[in-house]
């Protein structure tokens, strides 16, 4: 039986370092593109191969999938002028990097993975939204429209491609649990603003599970929505942490704090949401194991 090849950028990253994790486990054969190559290779027990640079590369290195998760992180910091810019360039130029490097090798993959985000869709209120909504003006949106523009160039060398529109991802050391948690678990955690923008959340195993869902159905393409089926208003979300952590949730942040402290991306992403359904991995029969934010955050928070 044929052993699969894998190419992954942004493989030491939170959702990366789980995905090659579980790829290697299930007898994979993963290749990682990083920045740092020994810290890398040394964080998975030198299991796995590691190179700087695409032009390490040469024809007999052949992959099966190659998987694009490479991006600063995008709540990490204010978004200045500076901070838009880097944000922009850590994701379209590695995607453009990729492309050159999939138009030049002769053998090309099978299937192309790239990142993306439910940011794509812009704000949408209480739309329920799947993969055919289109986004709007917002910084976020057209950041992911360009990223994907970038990545559809595979589409062209007969590459089977998808666009991970990847929602709030949930897991142990990172993510987005990780800022919340400390005031949360002070009994100091609350809503956002009036807490009614939709939150789309995916536990980190389903979005592995998603992705090798796509990997070994040849017959998903296009845009996936990677969040789980039942997105909640950010009151619900404030709430549920609070009952599995045994605290209050007295508080609230208000709105204009939140956009003194951050401007725009907390009008973006923190005060605004998507009400985002998976149909596209639904319809191709994938089963989430964590279908209901409770579940989900009892997983994540549990000793």
């Amino acid at each position: 039986m044929h052993k699969k090849r894998l190419l992954i950028t942004g493989g030491s990253g939170f959702i990366g370092f789980r995905l090659v994790r579980v790829l290697f486990g299930q007898g994979y054969d993963v290749m990682v593109l990083t920045r740092y190559p020994e810290k890398t290779a040394s964080r998975f027990n030198h299991a796995v191969s590691t190179i700087k640079q695409l032009d390490e590369l040469d024809d007999t290195d052949v992959f099966d999938v190659v998987i694009n998760l490479a991006g600063q992180g995008i709540t990490d910091s204010r978004w200045t002028v500076g901070i838009k810019k880097q944000l922009r360039e850590s994701r379209i130029v590695t995607t453009q990097k990729l492309i050159h490097y999939l138009q030049a090798t002769e053998k090309k993959p099978e299937c192309f993975i790239s990142g993306s985000a439910i940011g794509y869709y812009g704000n949408q209120e209480n739309k329920i939204v799947d993969e055919q909504m289109h986004g709007d003006s917002s910084f976020s949106s057209k950041l992911c429209f360009d990223w994907e523009h970038e990545a559809q160039q595979a589409e062209v060398l007969g590459i089977r491609t998808c666009y991970l529109r990847t929602g709030i991802v949930l897991g142990k050391n990172g993510g987005a649990l990780a800022k919340m948690l400390p005031a949360f678990k002070l009994g100091l955690g609350g809503a956002m603003g009036d807490g009614r923008q939709w939150m789309s959340w995916v536990h980190i195993d389903d979005l592995i599970g998603i992705m090798l869902h796509i990997i070994n159905d040849k017959n998903i393409k296009g845009a996936v929505n990677g969040t789980a089926p039942n997105p909640v208003a950010n009151k619900e979300f404030s709430s549920t942490l609070a009952s599995v952590l045994k605290r209050p949730t007295f508080f609230t942040m208000p709105a204009f704090v939140l956009k003194l402290m951050l401007g725009e991306m907390a009008q973006e992403l923190l005060l605004s949401g998507q009400r985002v359904m998976p149909k596209k991995i639904l319809d191709a029969g994938y089963r989430f194991k964590y279908a209901e934010l409770k579940d989900a955050l009892r997983e994540v928070v549990k000793n």
